[in-house]
């Protein structure tokens, strides 16, 4: 039989007791800087920006969706969505369906739908792409499905900038 009094205990009696701070958790401590000499200048906020990442679990769906400031979208799971990142990775048993535009595609899993690859599309001997496929460059394994429109992206052409046309000027003296 339960008993109420030790399961709705108080906080201050010791049930929930906040862990001490580690030191890793800590910030360091002030560098004291030389007579006369400025203060080093703080980090800016962006500027050490950790990978944005997405992973969706195995026994996950998600439907409906539109990711977007991802860096990596990890599919085991199940996602219908529109995407724009820089790396789609579909696990064996992951299914991805909906738009994706990606730098670079790494399928095990399934890809249903329109997928844009920008850099590199890698699809494994266990991956199936069905859909509106357009990559840049492409690695397709033996095995591997590989299904509907399929087109290279055309190269940027670097067109220089038209050069300024100017009157020429007449030899001929205006009198």
């Amino acid at each position: 039989m339960l008993q109420k009094d030790n399961l709705f205990r108080r906080r201050d009696e010791g049930l929930f007791r906040p862990a001490p701070p580690s030191p890793a958790t800590l910030p360091p401590p002030p560098q004291p800087t030389a007579p006369g000499a400025a203060p080093a200048a703080a980090p800016e906020p962006g500027a050490e920006r950790k990978e944005a990442k997405l992973i969706v679990g195995p026994d996950i769906k998600m439907k409906g969706v539109e990711v977007s400031d991802c860096d990596t979208l990890v599919v085991e799971g199940r996602i219908e969505a529109t995407l724009d990142a820089r790396v789609l990775q579909i696990a064996e048993h992951g299914t991805f369906s909906g738009c994706v535009a990606v730098d670079l595609a790494e399928i095990h899993g399934r890809v249903e739908g329109e997928i844009t690859v920008r850099k590199q599309l890698v699809i494994h001997a266990t991956g199936k792409v069905s859909g509106k496929i357009r990559y840049a460059r492409i690695k397709v394994e033996e095995g591997a499905e590989l299904a509907g429109e399929i087109s290279v992206l055309e190269r940027a052409a670097v067109n220089p900038a038209p050069a300024l046309r100017r009157p020429i000027p007449s030899p001929i003296a205006q009198p």
